[in-house]
C-alpha cells in the first residue's frame, strides 16, 4: 500500500472535469506519492450526450501514454457491469456480468487505458440474471491469464459476496478480495432514501465491517467518503436522510477534533476512515488542485487516540 492511502476517484474525468484539468490532477497526485486510481468503464455515461461511458478511462490512458514510466508506479482500479450497451433505460440496459460481457468489458478497458493489465478489477453491481458460478469463473479466468491482478465487487450484498468467494475457493479460482461500498462518518437514517444512491446494497453496514474484519484477505474501499462536499461547502446541503440527532452530534465531534488539530472536517473524516479498524481506503473525487491538496494532507493525518475515541463513541 502506498503512503497516500486513498484512491483518486476519476468518475468525472473527461466529462465534468475537462481533460486538461484531469491531467493536472493526475500529475499532482502521482508527484505527491499517490498511486491508487479508481475508475469504471461506465464513467460517466450520465454526463455525456452519447449516453455511453469510457471517458474517464480514456483520459487516464492518454495521461499514461504521455508519461512513460508512470504506469508501473500506478495501481489501476476499474470496473465492469454497469456500462449501457443498448437501447432502453438504465439499469435495464446495462452490460451485466455474463462471461461474454465480462470478456468484452475488460478488453475495452484495457484498450482505453492503454495497458496490458488491470491491477484491481471490480464487478460493479450485482447481476442476478447470471449464475454466480459463471461470473466467478469469468473473473477468475482473467486473473489466471494475468490480465487482472486482484478482484473485487461493488454494491453487492454480503451473502452474494460470500457465495462467490466460496464458489471460487471450491474451484481453485481467484476470488474477490476487495469490497467497494458507500461509507462516511455521517450516516443517514436506516432505510431512508438518499437521492444520489441508487444501489440497494451499496452501503457499508455493521455486518460489512464485521465481515471484512473477520476475513484477513478482504479489504474495503469506500466511495462518496466526503459526501460530495457536504462537510465543507455551504452550497452542498446534506440530503433529508441525514436530518437526525446523530448527525448533529457527529458534526459537533468533527468540529471539536478539527478545531483542536487545526485541520478541516474533510481531513478528519479521511484520517478516521484510513486509521480505523478495519482500515478503509477512501475514494476521493476532486475537481481542482485545492481539493486534492486538502485530501493529500488528510490522508497523512494521524488522529491522536483521544480524538479517535471521541469520533468512534459519538453516535
Amino acid at each position: 500500500m502506498p503512503d497516500v492511502k486513498f484512491a483518486l476517484g476519476t468518475m468525472g474525468f473527461g466529462t465534468k472535469v475537462d481533460p486538461t484539468t484531469s491531467s493536472t490532477l493526475l500529475d499532482r497526485f502521482a508527484d505527491a506519492g499517490g498511486a491508487l486510481v479508481d475508475t469504471a468503464n461506465c464513467y460517466a455515461f450520465w454526463s455525456d450526450p452519447s449516453g455511453r461511458g469510457g471517458h474517464s478511462e480514456e483520459v487516464i490512458g492518454r495521461w499514461l501514454a504521455r508519461r512513460p514510466g508512470r504506469r508501473d508506479q500506478m495501481y489501476l482500479s476499474t470496473k465492469a457491469g454497469a456500462q449501457p450497451v443498448g437501447p432502453g433505460d438504465w439499469p435495464a440496459n446495462r452490460e451485466g456480468l455474463s462471461a461474454p460481457r465480462i470478456k468484452a468489458a475488460v478488453e475495452g478497458s484495457l484498450r482505453r487505458l492503454g495497458t496490458d493489465r488491470i491491477d484491481l478489477y471490480w464487478a460493479h453491481m450485482e447481476d442476478r440474471t447470471v449464475p454466480v458460478e459463471e461470473t466467478a469463473e469469468a473473473f477468475g479466468a482473467l486473473a489466471a491469464e494475468g490480465v487482472v491482478g486482484r478482484l473485487g465487487c461493488s454494491n453487492h450484498p454480503v451473502w452474494r459476496v460470500e457465495r462467490a468467494r466460496q464458489t471460487a475457493r471450491d474451484h481453485g479460482w481467484a476470488g474477490y478480495t476487495a469490497l467497494q461500498l458507500r461509507h462516511s462518518y455521517l450516516q443517514p437514517r436506516p432505510g431512508a432514501p438518499v437521492p444520489d444512491q441508487s444501489h440497494r446494497f451499496g452501503w457499508v453496514t455493521d455486518e460489512v465491517i464485521d465481515y471484512v474484519d473477520s476475513e484477513p484477505d478482504l479489504s474495503l474501499w469506500a466511495y462518496t467518503a466526503l459526501l460530495n462536499g457536504s462537510y465543507s461547502r455551504p452550497d452542498r446541503t446534506l440530503p433529508d436522510a441525514y436530518d437526525h440527532p446523530g448527525t448533529s452530534r457527529r458534526l459537533a465531534a468533527l468540529d471539536t477534533v478539527a478545531g483542536e488539530l487545526g485541520v478541516s472536517r474533510n481531513q478528519v473524516v479521511l484520517a478516521w476512515l484510513i486509521g480505523g479498524q478495519p482500515a478503509i481506503t477512501p475514494i476521493v473525487g476532486v475537481s481542482d488542485v485545492e481539493q486534492l491538496d486538502e485530501a493529500l494532507a488528510g490522508a497523512r493525518l494521524r488522529l491522536p487516540a483521544e480524538h479517535r475515541r471521541l469520533l468512534d463513541e459519538t453516535a
